[in-house]
């Protein structure tokens, strides 16, 4: 089964941790077979948030949320259940200082809904 784990942290401590213990982390996970994907995310600031409301496009520089901590990468991860999940994200070195949530994938092509407009 296939799980997004989010690196979440505040910036100027994850920008503080050194690179090379994250790089070890990912040479392993990959090693082992269990990191599809993983990269890190520039700070906050570079971010811009896309929305489209009644067909009518709306861009703003930052971040969706103000939050104390903020999204700072991502593991695409194979691990046989949540709680193996669990155990490979406590294994991310940003989980020492910050979070890592951990959401199992939808599989949206293999099992497509049909969606009902809202109101």
């Amino acid at each position: 089964m296939k799980y997004l784990c989010l690196v979440y942290g505040e910036e100027d401590r994850i920008s503080a941790m050194d690179d090379h213990e994250c790089l070890a982390c990912d040479a392993s996970l990959r090693a082992s077979g269990h990191c599809l994907a993983s990269e890190a995310l520039q700070p906050v600031a570079t971010a811009t948030t896309v929305r489209v409301r009644n067909g009518r496009l709306a861009v703003s520089d930052g971040p969706f949320a103000e939050t104390k901590e903020a999204l700072a990468g991502f593991y695409l991860i194979e691990a046989r259940d949540l709680n193996e999940a669990i155990q490979i994200a406590a294994r991310i070195p940003p989980a020492k200082i910050g979070c890592v949530e951990v959401r199992p994938i939808r599989p949206i092509r293999e099992q497509p809904r049909s969606g009902t407009s809202p109101g």
